[in-house]
């Protein structure tokens, strides 16, 4: 879905009240204790998130479910321990409504962070 929103919390007011909205919320929370220096907007009509001027990552809220984008997934999680049981496409982590429970698991987490370390190690992750 796309939002026609001007800053994060106008993006967030246009949110449904539903699974959605506090899987996204918690992601949210996740990337933004991930690195105090993390700036969050709007970009793409989604919740960006930079680093130093550069993207890190995207959150957006679908109809079936949430979207985490990072890049090049399998950059950040080689062997796929991290995201383990969660749908991943190449640049996009799907969380549909019965695998939401895995955003406070842990794996996102810790995938957040070394997203962020290799950020600031200049290594490129085609966000």
């Amino acid at each position: 879905m796309q939002y026609e929103a001007s800053d994060p919390q106008d993006y967030l007011r246009q949110l449904d009240d539903d699974w959605r909205r506090q899987g996204l919320l918690a992601l949210r929370e996740l990337i933004l204790a991930s690195d105090p220096e993390i700036k969050e907007c709007v970009h793409y009509k989604m919740l960006g998130y930079t680093l130093d001027d550069d993207f890190i990552c995207h959150l957006n809220a679908q109809k079936q479910y949430v979207s985490l984008y990072v890049g090049d997934a399998a950059k950040i999680d080689p062997d796929g321990a991290l995201l383990n049981g969660l749908s991943v496409g190449k640049g996009c982590i799907r969380f549909s409504k019965s695998k939401a429970k895995h955003i406070s698991e842990g794996g996102i987490e810790a995938f957040l962070k070394r997203a962020v370390e290799m950020k600031r190690a200049g290594t490129d992750l085609g966000c």
